[in-house]
């Protein structure tokens, strides 16, 4: 069977062009961006890319046409599939009937840290041998690619997959999230915030598309959620048929930082588990992996096994991913972080683990939610733990410098070189810099170190 998939390169759906590819289909994609890493990860399987969205792709003759969730109506391509009455499915409905049908599914859902813990989760069931599927939304340090299809030749053993269940919506002719689709048997809620002002009204809208995931968990299913949410509590007030633990939460899984602050111990029912040794920073990321740790327990593995594989854990790509190390002890980072809350509690986790020198913030506020201004306020208190803050306003509908003008230590800039001349020409011995974004930063990054040469 051949499918062509609308919209390839980004990281949801070039992992469904990774697994298709794998399950033996022909796969073909078309993207107006054709950008790395996907487009690499999917040049180093075979899959052909075209670029751009033009008609005559029909001419291809696939047997189904996969949209995701970038295409809509008007798209020339799009447009001439409706018009000839072609076949046609969303990415995330293709997945479930293809691959998730007859699988464990083990889904990590949340306005944050999903594709962290997810990459964590996959790595504790690969380690110990259940050789999971998976499908994560970033480059995950402990494997080749960021999708691969589970291990099926283990005999007497469930099948998992591993799946980073994002709220976003499904397509144009489905304006679901993406997670009601995956019928997860384990589900991780992280936390739950108001984000993707493109799609929610509110918090309230995105809470009922939340329970709608937490009606599909059956009865023996589990729910692992951060007691820390109060919207998450909310959410499961609405109705619950299932299992649940709690993380982040004295009375179940909890843990306690060591006192050189690399390591934690990790508690369940106030008993401890073992300690946890790694070089990632925050509580978050501490609560990340209380709740990979529970969720691993639901199918069978041991607090201490998580706890052994989660020690050898590399990260993922853009998550406080250390880049460089330069001159006078300089280190630069690359994060994804874009929402407030993102921001603010990457930047505390930081300064608590630090040992010297400034924290420079290089944001760019690019989603969608900070492109409409819904959270200005809310940026400028996420930037407090920073010692300098240079922001980039590109293509930004609300006045950056307006909101900046009472902050000293804040320079924006339109200017892509400016801020990377800035940077270079202001710093001092040990900074640590953070470049914080969910695209590519126009590769400010690289000119910064280029700079620095």
């Amino acid at each position: 069977m051949h499918i062509h998939i609308l919209g390839i390169c980004g990281t949801f759906m070039a992992g469904i062009a990774s697994l298709a590819k794998a399950e033996g289909f022909k796969v073909t994609g078309c993207d107006q961006n054709v950008y790395p890493p996907m487009s690499t990860q999917l040049a180093e399987q075979g899959i052909d890319i075209i670029e751009g969205f033009d008609a005559s792709q029909t001419g291809l003759n696939p047997d189904i046409y996969i949209i995701g969730n970038v295409i809509a109506r008007g798209n020339t391509l799009m447009e001439s599939i409706l018009n000839q009455n072609l076949p046609y499915l969303s990415g995330p409905q293709w997945l479930y009937e293809h691959v998730l049908h007859d699988k464990w599914v083990l889904a990590v859902a949340g306005t944050h840290g999903k594709t962290t813990t997810t990459a964590m989760l996959a790595w504790i069931l690969e380690s110990n041998g259940l050789a999971p599927g998976y499908l994560i939304g970033g480059v995950p340090g402990n494997f080749n690619s960021s999708a691969k299809l589970p291990d099926n030749t283990l005999k007497n053993a469930p099948s998992f997959f591993v799946i980073e269940a994002d709220e976003y919506d499904t397509a144009f002719f489905d304006k679901r999230s993406k997670f009601v689709h995956y019928h997860p048997r384990t589900l991780i809620l992280n936390n739950l915030e108001f984000d993707h002002a493109d799609i929610f009204d509110n918090l309230e809208h995105i809470k009922k598309h939340v329970h709608h995931l937490v009606r599909t968990i059956p009865e023996h299913g589990r729910i692992i959620c951060n007691a820390e949410s109060q919207a998450l509590q909310e959410t499961i007030s609405m109705g619950l048929w299932s299992e649940i633990e709690y993380f982040s939460d004295d009375k179940e899984w909890s843990y306690q930082w060591q006192e050189d602050k690399q390591s934690i111990e990790i508690l369940h029912q106030t008993k401890k588990q073992g300690t946890l040794v790694w070089g990632l920073i925050g509580h978050h990321n501490a609560s990340n992996a209380l709740a990979a740790i529970a969720a691993a327990r639901h199918v069978g593995v041991s607090p201490e096994q998580s706890i052994q594989a989660l020690s050898s854990f590399k990260g993922v790509k853009k998550r406080m991913e250390k880049i460089a190390e330069l001159k006078n002890g300089v280190l630069i980072y690359d994060d994804f972080a874009h929402h407030p809350s993102a921001i603010r509690t990457t930047l505390e986790g930081l300064s608590h683990t630090k040992k010297s020198g400034r924290i420079v913030a290089v944001i760019e506020p690019r989603s969608n939610t900070m492109k409409l201004g819904s959270m200005k306020a809310d940026l400028l208190k996420s930037l407090e733990a920073a010692d300098q803050v240079y922001c980039f306003t590109n293509n930004l509908t609300w006045d950056a410098h307006k909101l900046f003008k009472d902050y000293p230590k804040a320079m924006v800039s339109d200017n892509i070189n400016d801020i990377a001349q800035a940077i270079v020409e202001n710093h001092r011995s040990e900074d640590h810099i953070v470049f914080m974004s969910n695209g590519n930063f126009s590769g400010i990054q690289s000119k910064v170190i280029a700079l620095f040469q």
